[in-house]
């Protein structure tokens, strides 16, 4: 169907439209002739109406650009927009998907077929004193297997190994996810095996170059429990080839130096104290002050930043100057003269529709739950435990080199002195727990990095000042409201390493204006 302009659907209209779509799918891509040229987890947007128009800019580290949205069609899970470039005639039409990956399903269905013919082959050839039985890729819903993975038993007589793999045409965050599958798979086969079989543990197989995810967990795993053994399919050849686990690799990490937020907020003065004036009467009381960096403070709202001032020099001279930029999640638009309007409208949105008692209909609402919760728990971390104290919390330190994994990875210390992890997650995620072993992982490592005078990586980075460290490996807490607590976690926790001392912390439902802890699950060793 072709789109054409639509009068009947106002400036206004077209931006909530826009802003919705976003809100409710933090995955969505934006393609222009099904290629895609933003990815929304990785890029920026700003959406204004002034003048009666609606004005789309996104941009990224790899391109720029601005549209003036003149029509839209709204189809399940995608938004089809007419879009106008600066000074051109004629419109074009951009298409806004929920996530990236658009292969039909026939074009997916071939792919994974083809993947188990492949399969087939490497594993009669590389483990021929095996017999490959049960080899499938169907979904199973009830034990949360997706069709994205092939999933098999290799056999001989009594003893055999359960198989997981991935292939290249699924996305990075699919194969990233395989080993939680495959833990899921394995105490499966072990459960159905009902005795008559020794299942000793599981082989995974991805793609050559995409396992250094899946190497540095596994190297993680209870190997009392089972063996853990992983292999790369290498391109053109066919061929297995076997990964040391041992060896992490490279974590790909950056540890900044810590700043001092107070002085970073004390020279973002003059910014805030203008952003402030223009909120809704009464409403600066609700709004908290956070420095994400020593030169950027932002504002926020249940955890949802709204503006940021950026303490700068100005271009081609060394005085500095405050730039000022408004929106809610990735949306970010320069403060001006002729955006305060727009930023006026934002705020009686964001202050109408996002309280404790609001609807959760509204996407404004909706938007970044986990920062939300983050931002209720931050206040008085006793409220989950005791034991943790009033210390700084640090956000994403080390923070990973990849985008953001969908959850917040919180650093503090406990009053022992001892490092305690927090992973905060809002809704239900099968893959939680070895999202947060990654963190786990960077932070140990960090630990063990010392100096001559056994100060660790953190502390001579200038982390939690004046707060002798313990040398212990960090404590790990994964916080969750009961509800959306995945039905596998357990078992997925149940296969982290001794080591790894963990606690589940479920919360009430009514966190948001209330925090109780509903039960509590520990594992691992806490010495």
């Amino acid at each position: 169907m072709e789109i054409r302009e639509k009068p009947e659907f106002s400036a206004t209209e077209l931006a909530r439209l826009l802003e919705q779509f976003f809100a409710d799918y933090p995955r969505a891509a934006l393609l222009e002739d099904g290629r895609v040229l933003f990815e929304m987890p990785t890029s920026n947007y700003s959406i204004s109406t002034e003048h009666g128009r609606c004005v789309l800019h996104l941009w990224s580290e790899e391109r720029n650009m601005v549209r003036t949205v003149v029509g839209m069609e709204a189809r399940k899970e995608t938004l089809r927009i007419l879009v106008r470039r600066l000074g051109a005639q004629r419109p074009q039409s951009l298409q806004i998907v929920k996530d990236r990956d658009q292969r039909t399903p026939a074009t997916r269905a071939l792919s994974r077929t083809k993947y188990l013919r492949l399969l087939e082959r490497l594993l009669t050839r590389h483990f021929n004193e095996y017999k490959v039985e049960s080899l499938r890729s169907a979904m199973d819903l009830e034990h949360s297997f997706g069709p994205a993975y092939a999933r098999g038993l290799l056999v001989r007589g009594q003893q055999c190994w359960a198989l997981i793999g991935v292939n290249a045409e699924e996305s990075q965050a699919a194969i990233d996810g395989v080993l939680t599958l495959g833990i899921l798979w394995l105490a499966y086969c072990r459960e159905h095996g009902a005795g008559r079989r020794v299942c000793h543990g599981l082989k995974v197989l991805v793609p050559a170059g995409c396992g250094s995810t899946t190497r540095a967990r596994m190297a993680w795993l209870n190997r009392d429990l089972a063996q853990w053994e992983l292999y790369e399919v290498t391109e053109g050849n066919d061929d297995l080839v076997s990964i040391d686990t041992a060896d992490q690799g490279n974590l790909k990490m950056r540890l900044v130096h810590a700043f001092n937020p107070q002085a970073a907020v004390a020279r973002a003065q003059d910014g805030l104290a203008r952003i402030l004036r223009l909120l809704p009467p009464g409403m600066q009381s609700r709004v908290s002050v956070t420095a994400r960096s020593a030169n950027e403070v932002a504002l926020s709202l249940y955890g949802l930043e709204f503006a940021r001032v950026r303490h700068g020099f100005m271009p081609g001279s060394f005085a500095r100057q405050d730039n000022l930029t408004f929106g809610a999640g990735a949306n970010e638009t320069p403060l001006q003269e002729d955006t305060e309007a727009g930023f006026a409208d934002l705020m009686r949105r964001l202050f109408a529709s996002r309280y404790p008692e609001g609807s959760a209909r509204n996407p404004l609402f909706r938007l970044q739950p986990e920062a939300w919760l983050e931002s209720a728990l931050a206040g008085d971390l006793t409220q989950i435990d005791d034991n943790l104290g009033s210390h700084m919390i640090y956000h994403q330190v080390p923070a990973f080199a990849a985008a953001d994994r969908a959850m917040l990875d919180l650093l503090t210390v406990m009053r022992s002195g001892r490092l305690a992890i927090l992973e905060v997650k809002a809704d239900e995620d099968l893959h939680f727990p070895l999202q947060g072993l990654d963190y786990w992982i960077r932070v140990h490592w960090l630990q063990q990095q010392r100096g001559p005078s056994g100060e660790g990586e953190l502390e001579r980075n200038g982390y939690f000042p004046g707060i002798p460290l313990l040398p212990q490996s960090p404590l790990l807490y994964f916080v969750v409201p009961a509800l959306h607590v995945h039905p596998s976690m357990d078992t997925v926790l149940q296969h982290l390493s001794p080591a790894i001392a963990w606690t589940l912390i479920a919360l009430n439902e009514g966190w948001r204006t209330e925090r109780k802890v509903i039960y509590r699950k520990r594992g691992g060793s806490i010495a």
